[in-house]
């Protein structure tokens, strides 16, 4: 009898296929339109992972792409950059900003954190929102991120593109630049 229910259980957890086992793909594309939108993002920012400063001076091709795409030069912080540059190859005209505090206009912010919406750390010795990326998921009190110019130790002076887990603390707004008019009735 025992084998018959594990049989079973095997069988129900099939069929309701990946995305309900943990680890699995939890985006509802029938549930929220511009999760479309959120996935590509992602898509976008996930296939940028690895990538690394050729000298460790905010430079390299890569690096000189994303701050070309917000007319700064190559040696400039680009966290800001990389998330613009993102949110542009999935086919956005905004963000494109270099300044991370630009990123968390009122208007943007968001408690509802998702998919693709970009986070913003502040350093109280700066007096602003000085690091920022994208959420690619909340898992509890953390949240997995990919962002640019940091690295393993999650320095706002980093030399690549990493996937991190941080503290939803560590964050001290979001934004919500993903929602597009005709995919959610708040824009």
């Amino acid at each position: 009898m025992a084998t018959v229910k594990f049989f079973l259980g095997i069988v129900c957890l099939a069929l309701a296929g990946s995305d309900s086992l943990p680890g699995g793909d939890s985006i509802n594309l029938r549930q929220d339109p511009s999760l479309t939108d959120r996935k590509r993002l992602l898509q976008v920012a996930e296939k940028e992972l690895g990538v690394r400063e050729r000298s460790g001076k905010n430079d390299g091709p890569r690096i000189a792409g994303y701050l070309s795409y917000v007319n700064v030069p190559e040696g400039s912080a680009w966290c800001a950059a990389f998330v613009s540059w993102v949110f542009g190859q999935a086919g956005y005209p905004v963000p494109r900003t270099a300044w991370s505090p630009a990123l968390f206009p009122l208007s943007k912010r968001t408690k509802e954190i998702m998919p693709a919406v970009v986070f913003g750390i502040y350093f109280s010795h700066l007096k602003r929102i000085a690091h920022c990326g994208l959420v690619e998921r909340q898992d509890g009190d953390w949240m997995v991120t990919i962002e640019g110019n940091t690295n393993p130790a999650g320095s706002r002076e980093g030399d690549g593109v990493y996937r991190k887990r941080r503290h939803l603390k560590a964050a001290k707004y979001f934004a919500d630049w993903a929602k597009r008019k005709g995919a959610d009735n708040e824009n």
